[in-house]
């Protein structure tokens, strides 16, 4: 097999995720995203089961796409009528798609119970609904719903459906695993059977991730003859989600050879993965093969030193070819490879042999034994890495600083107020602000002390605040006493970064996060002028 055909259901079977919920003009910008990666097929909704999806096809007829066909999804006619009567078919044809997906049961218990309908009957749904869309519609594909659990339980009767949708001139087949139960072997066996009843007949596969084999059950399939495979990106979708497309399309282009969507169009996956968590509002995954954030994150010292010499010896495929990066991360297990390879991806040129390293080494090791982190807080370890350089940032020196947090009548507002003194430039500045908490009247103090000599940080903005408590540095038996840190991203109109402090003391780490993060944009700021 040289080619397979990418369906993408996200704009359908994904958006029935729990959180998930996406508006007409979301998916507008999602289904032009997928085009830009090369999907086959972009799988849109199902007209007139929700307002959002009708919205969208009566939307979506305004645009083109370079390289997918739109899709509608419905189900066969109803029982009680004709395919001449029936709304949903009706409803599919408004849509005015090139292509029309409908599914129909597979499984003789779904037909019997679920629809309360002899099985001969359901065949004739199953033939008729097909054959009145494709005497109206370019191309018809047809979703064997819950296929796998019917070819186990009565498979001569799941194979006849399968012939009724095939001879009433379905153009692909689709097997579905719509519990998401079935094994790979047992996709095989049905894929198999599948392939020698209908020699040339087009199939594909939609596999659910109830028992997390959606991938390697999609991938099986493509292996014995599957043409397309239908998932979501990020396997997003009801109960356990779908296959992941993000998974399926770089295992078949870097692992199987077998053509999909190009090999520059592949380099687009992580920013697509991305761009579909953003406009979904979920956080990505960072452990999320290929596309996550970690995919390609290494941390223990052996490692490093290995990739340094060549990155196949930890990496499966080059990051490179999925869009990502390889990232090296700073902890207590890590060796001076891993110094070496930051400050190199930082521009510091630093020598194997530099005694910097060890002193260095031991600094870090030390500060995460207290619980800093410094894989997550690249903006600190620069800022570490110069003072260890011999080249501390000199924009201002903290004297003081004093915060009151104060509730005074029953219904009255918090009051917050800090104070703070430090000298800049050879005057000492004593500024004092009010703020929504402690941490937002310190960043407030600190800055109206500043801002009159570095007037760019008013371009800053807190993008993110985590704190946590660290198990293990407790000093009393209550736990009220533990070390915490807190992590602070802040963003300017350009790029954003991330600071850490640990303390005892909540305010206190956080006012070390948010000096921090002034320092780093001051810094910024001062090497950009410079070139």
């Amino acid at each position: 097999m040289t080619n397979v055909t990418i369906y993408d259901t996200t704009l359908r079977d994904g958006a029935q995720a729990e959180e998930l919920n996406l508006t007409t003009q979301d998916k507008v910008r999602i289904a032009h995203k997928l085009d830009e990666l090369g999907i086959h097929y972009i799988e849109g909704g199902w007209p007139g089961s929700n307002p959002t999806d009708g919205k969208f096809f009566d939307e979506i007829k305004h645009h083109t796409f370079e390289n997918a066909k739109l899709t509608a999804f419905g189900s066969t006619h109803l029982a009680k009528t004709t395919p001449e009567k029936d709304p949903n078919l009706a409803g599919l044809l408004e849509a005015e798609t090139p292509v029309v997906t409908i599914f129909g049961k597979t499984w003789d218990l779904h037909a019997t119970t679920a629809l309360g309908i002899e099985l001969p009957r359901n065949l004739e749904l199953i033939a008729n609904s097909v054959a009145f869309l494709k005497a109206r519609v370019d191309e018809v594909i047809f979703d064997a719903e819950h296929f796998f659990d019917g070819f186990k339980h009565n498979r001569e009767y799941a194979l006849e459906a399968l012939a009724a949708a095939l001879e009433a001139g379905a153009d692909r087949i689709i097997l579905c695993d719509t519990n998401g139960g079935t094994l790979t072997g047992e996709v095989g066996e049905a894929v198999k059977a599948v392939a020698t009843r209908f020699p040339g007949a087009s199939f594909g596969i939609h596999a659910h991730n109830d028992s997390e084999l959606a991938v390697a059950n999609s991938i099986e399939a493509v292996r014995l003859g599957a043409s397309q495979v239908q998932g979501t990106i990020n396997g997003y979708g009801e109960r356990c989600g779908n296959a992941n497309l993000c998974s399926v399309i770089p295992n078949l282009e870097l692992k199987l050879g077998i053509g999909v969507i190009g090999a520059e169009n592949l380099k687009r996956l992580r920013l697509t993965s991305n761009f579909v968590s953003e406009i979904a509002n979920l956080r990505p995954f960072m452990r999320q093969p290929f596309v996550g954030s970690s995919a390609f994150a290494h941390k223990g010292g052996i490692h490093v030193s290995a990739i340094l010499k060549d990155s196949r010896t930890y990496e499966h495929v080059t990051p490179q070819s999925v869009g990502n990066v390889q990232r090296v991360l700073l902890s207590d297990q890590a060796g001076k490879s891993n110094i070496l390879f930051k400050a190199r991806e930082l521009g510091y040129d630093l020598d194997k042999n530099d005694p910097t390293l060890d002193r260095l080494l031991k600094e870090l090791k030390q500060k995460e034994s207290m619980g800093y982190e410094y894989s997550v807080a690249d903006a600190s370890f620069e800022l570490v890495l110069r003072e260890a350089l011999g080249k501390p940032l000199d924009y201002f020196h903290f004297r003081h600083f004093f915060v009151v947090d104060a509730k005074r009548e029953e219904d009255a507002e918090p009051f917050t107020e800090a104070t703070v003194i430090v000298d800049v430039k050879g005057q000492q500045e004593h500024t004092a602000a009010t703020g929504m908490g402690p941490v937002n009247a310190l960043d407030r103090a600190l800055r109206k002390g500043l801002e009159r000599f570095y007037p760019r940080l008013g371009e800053i903005r807190l993008l993110d605040f985590k704190v946590r408590v660290l198990s293990g540095a407790v000093r009393d038996t209550g736990g009220t006493a533990s070390f915490v840190r807190v992590l602070i991203e802040t963003g300017d109109k350009t790029d954003r970064w991330t600071t850490m402090g640990v303390s005892h003391n909540i305010i206190e780490a956080s006012w070390q996060a948010v000096v921090d993060a002034i320092n780093y944009k001051l810094f910024k700021d001062e090497s950009a002028e410079a070139e």
